[in-house]
């Protein structure tokens, strides 16, 4: 038996159920309000993501997938320098978007969960986590090739960077401009060790 093809663009009603998420928070957005958005009833919302917390986990891989491309491409830069001077100003301007709400979903879509939630706030934790590890095992092989001197830190240079693009995405949240924020950036990177 062959079921009754979906009536509707499931990536289409994805990135926007992402985009309730990430201006109104995991908790903040309704069933309601994801729905509504989605173009979509509750049953179909069922039937094509799960509940509200497997359309979460869908919504932040698709977010990985499509708003932080610009990760996995600083990532493949030549040099540590240019893995953070691309990662940073690209993120300036990721989470300054004109048709993106301002900001970073991993920051605003659970940082502030209740107790029934944590597990929300963990997996952001754990996927910010994850790109910290990455770059710094990018970090690491800098210094293995040369690229960077033993006397860095690998685990310190990525959580460095780490700390700034975190804090790019609350000031973006706040309403600073991408100029504002990509001044932050050039002097941020005079603190990155120049290549060997």
């Amino acid at each position: 038996m062959i079921g009754r093809p979906r009536g509707f663009d499931a990536d289409a009603a994805l990135d926007r159920a992402l985009e309730v998420f990430w201006r109104q928070g995991y908790e903040g957005a309704s069933l309601s309000d994801l729905t509504e958005a989605m173009g979509i009833n509750k049953t179909s919302m069922y039937a094509a993501f799960g509940n509200k917390r497997e359309l979460f986990g869908k919504a932040l891989a698709r977010y990985a997938e499509v708003d932080m491309a610009y990760a996995r491409q600083a990532l493949a830069a030549p040099t540590a320098r240019g893995v953070a001077e691309t990662f940073l100003r690209e993120n300036a301007k990721a989470v300054t978007t004109p048709d993106r709400p301002p900001g970073c979903l991993s920051i605003q879509g659970g940082l502030s969960c209740g107790p029934d939630n944590a597990e929300v706030t963990a997996t952001l934790a754990l996927a910010r986590k994850g790109g910290e590890l990455a770059m710094r095992d990018r970090f690491r092989r800098a210094i293995e090739d040369g690229d960077l001197g033993p006397e860095n830190d690998p685990d310190d240079l990525a959580r460095y960077i780490m700390a700034v693009s975190e804090g790019l995405a609350v000031h973006a949240s706040a309403g600073a401009t991408r100029e504002e924020l990509t001044r932050a950036v050039e002097i941020a990177l005079r603190a990155f060790p120049p290549s060997a």
